[in-house]
């Protein structure tokens, strides 16, 4: 048999990250796709199918055997069953898309949360390597977590474990759109800073990276802002490490882009509300937008062994 590889894709609302993935987690061949969510989710499970075969195909043409495949989507997965229990994104409502993607591909596959399979890559080829407790959490449109221990992902009961951005930080808050006030998410993702941004400047179309770059030259409104998306942000790290005792904390997400202006004062609010906790060590994510393309060929893998 040629050297094996596995199929992996993370399916995101707005596009698809797409790779063939050697077992050493070195990505052969890798290639993007709009996911296109606005055309429903029928219409874009038969894409996730039809990329997932033409990279089944390209293996082949190129010398390896496919083995698995991985398949990470949004939304409340049920990684045991296989099934993509609910996306706002993407509209996914009870979709058995592991059984379809064995039916198209004939191939072992896994299906995974995208946070959590980022999660998987962060702690066992990223920032967290060779540590035993590892808390990922994704800080861009929404906020979310995954926990990872000894190299296994915990997904909870019901597939909704680690939904972090739906901790209420601040009660009373802003409006979240999951329908509760003073959400994390709310409060101090990359979207809601933006959002208050534009809104006190009255300038529409402001983005948190427009804040993040003015905090940093000094704009008082701009710091202002900034300092209370990363205190909010704070507290919600706080509930985590009461819940989770993890050993380091990885930031990643869009506006994990901002490296020190993020890190130095999150690591700075959270010293200062520590009581009996262990401190965790708090770094950034190093695989970038690649984490979730990778955990799901980590998930993929880890479906041949029978760990999942």
């Amino acid at each position: 048999m040629s050297d094996p590889i596995v199929v992996a894709l993370d399916v995101g609302g707005t596009g698809m990250k797409c790779a063939l993935v050697r077992p050493d987690g070195m990505v052969h061949h890798e290639e993007r796709h709009p996911t296109l969510a606005d055309r429903g989710p029928e219409a874009v499970t038969q894409t996730i199918l039809s990329v997932a075969e033409s990279l089944a195909h390209r293996a082949e043409v190129d010398g390896f055997t496919p083995v698995a495949a991985g398949i990470a989507v949004p939304g409340v997965v049920d990684e045991q069953n296989g099934v993509a229990v609910w996306s706002a994104n993407i509209g996914f409502r009870d979709v058995p898309l592991r059984d379809l993607a064995v039916a198209r591909l004939g191939l072992p596959t896994a299906i995974g949360h995208d946070v959590r399979t980022g999660a998987l890559a962060e702690a066992r080829l990223g920032a967290g390597r060779g540590r035993r407790h590892v808390l990922f959490v994704a800080i861009g449109t929404g906020i979310a977590g995954g926990l990872v221990v000894d190299g296994a992902g915990y997904p909870g009961a019901h597939g909704a474990a680690g939904e972090l951005g739906h901790i209420v930080i601040r009660f009373g808050g802003r409006l979240c759109g999951c329908g509760q006030r003073g959400c994390l998410e709310a409060e101090a993702s990359a979207k809601s800073i933006g959002r208050r941004y534009a809104e006190l400047a009255s300038e529409p179309g402001a983005t948190a990276f427009d804040v993040a770059t003015r905090a940093a030259r000094g704009d008082t409104l701009a710091r202002r802002v900034w300092q209370e998306a990363v205190d909010a942000l704070a507290d919600g790290l706080l509930t985590a490490q009461t819940l989770y005792d993890a050993g380091v904390i990885v930031l990643g997400g869009g506006l994990a882009e901002a490296r020190d202006d993020l890190l130095l004062p999150v690591r700075k609010a959270f010293a200062e509300r520590v009581t009996f906790h262990r401190v965790p060590e708090i770094v950034r994510a190093e695989l970038g937008d690649a984490a979730g393309c990778l955990g799901s060929a980590l998930l993929a893998l880890d479906s041949l062994k029978g760990t999942t």
